[in-house]
């Protein structure tokens, strides 16, 4: 089947990133300078479209896999890359197949991806490049250091757009105390939030391609977005009452890069059809109980039917609190000391 498959391709990436031994089988051969047609996975058709070479059955190494690539010819590995099945052979693909490749070697892969519906991965002896062909499609495997100043550029970007979001999120708790939150303040948390999140996802796949070198950013990615799922699904429980079905998140993966940047698409995307950002909106007040008062979400939601509402909890006494199932006297006091702390550092 034509066309990039996504969890395909990530599967592939993972098992070509720095540390595998499939990579580094590779990259003995880029050094060497010798050049590699690698088939990953065996069936009927690469049978049928194989002549000459020999059946190796050996177990899968690095140093097997660059020996045997000095040979003419390419070689084929089992689906699972634990066993080397076959080296020194010639490929005879259809000529009838589209490719837009040039080389001989990469013009063999694509059409050999094509036929068999396998992966080939080629290393250039002339170019020094690892190139991954699948399903009509060529994806460059890119060196590591190649990868880290496009993740760098990329978490610097995320960096920015959490500080965005921190701002945005205290400016809309100050709102929410005082019951003045309008779809225009939601929307100023909803867009970082929403960037900080694919930007996310573009991280990972940088840290599955780096493999073994990316452990410093997974580190860095878990410091920078921590916390930020756990706040878009407080803000469902505050803004998507059961009376009203209009207010959703999940909208936004599908929304351009370009929407997300315009309140008035994201205020319609989430859930708020007339685009009107000045509408009042009500909290149910999860988000500011639960992180404030550092509750769980079934608690809150206790908290907050027996007190009324986020407005009143702010008045209410520590033996009110107390007197709540579940709270006592020691969460109450841990309750009024964090709202209290919110309330004196908020701005209006």
């Amino acid at each position: 089947m034509l066309g990039h498959d996504e969890a395909r391709y990530r599967r592939y990436r993972a098992l070509l990133a720095p540390g595998t031994p499939l990579r580094d089988g590779l990259e003995r051969i880029r050094a060497g300078r010798t050049g590699a047609l690698v088939v990953l996975g065996n069936n009927a058709i690469i049978e049928q479209i194989s002549s000459g070479g020999f059946t190796v059955d050996h177990e899968f190494t690095p140093t097997a896999l660059r020996e045997l690539a000095k040979m003419d010819g390419g070689l084929v590995v089992s689906e699972d890359l634990s066993r080397i099945l076959h080296a020194g052979v010639h490929f005879t693909p259809s000529h009838d197949l589209p490719t837009i490749e040039t080389g001989t070697r990469h013009r063999t892969a694509d059409r050999i991806a094509l036929q068999t519906d396998l992966p080939v991965v080629t290393v250039s002896a002339s170019m020094s490049t690892i190139t991954l062909f699948m399903a009509g499609l060529r994806y460059p495997i890119e060196s590591s250091e190649q990868i880290l100043v496009r993740a760098e550029q990329t978490l610097a970007t995320v960096s920015r757009y959490r500080e965005r979001l921190t701002s945005s999120t205290r400016e809309l708790s100050s709102l929410e105390m005082d019951d003045l939150v309008t779809v225009n303040d939601l929307v100023r948390v909803v867009q970082p939030l929403a960037m900080v999140r694919r930007l996310t996802q573009e991280l990972e796949g940088h840290v599955e391609a780096l493999g073994i070198d990316g452990r410093l950013l997974q580190l860095q990615l878990y410091e920078v977005t921590h916390g930020v799922d756990q706040l878009a699904n407080l803000l469902e429980l505050d803004y998507h009452h059961p009376d009203d079905e209009r207010f959703t998140l999940a909208r936004l993966s599908d929304l351009p890069t370009g929407d997300v940047l315009d309140p008035m698409m994201v205020a319609i995307a989430i859930g708020f059809a007339s685009g009107d950002l000045d509408e009042h909106l009500h909290t149910r007040g999860f988000r500011v109980v639960t992180q404030t008062a550092r509750l769980t979400p079934p608690l809150a939601e206790r908290l907050l039917e027996e007190i009324g509402s986020l407005q009143a909890v702010f008045g209410a006494t520590p033996q009110q609190l107390a007197n709540i199932p579940g709270i006592g006297k020691q969460r109450a006091r841990v309750i009024r000391d964090g709202l209290t702390l919110l309330a004196e550092n908020s701005t209006h």
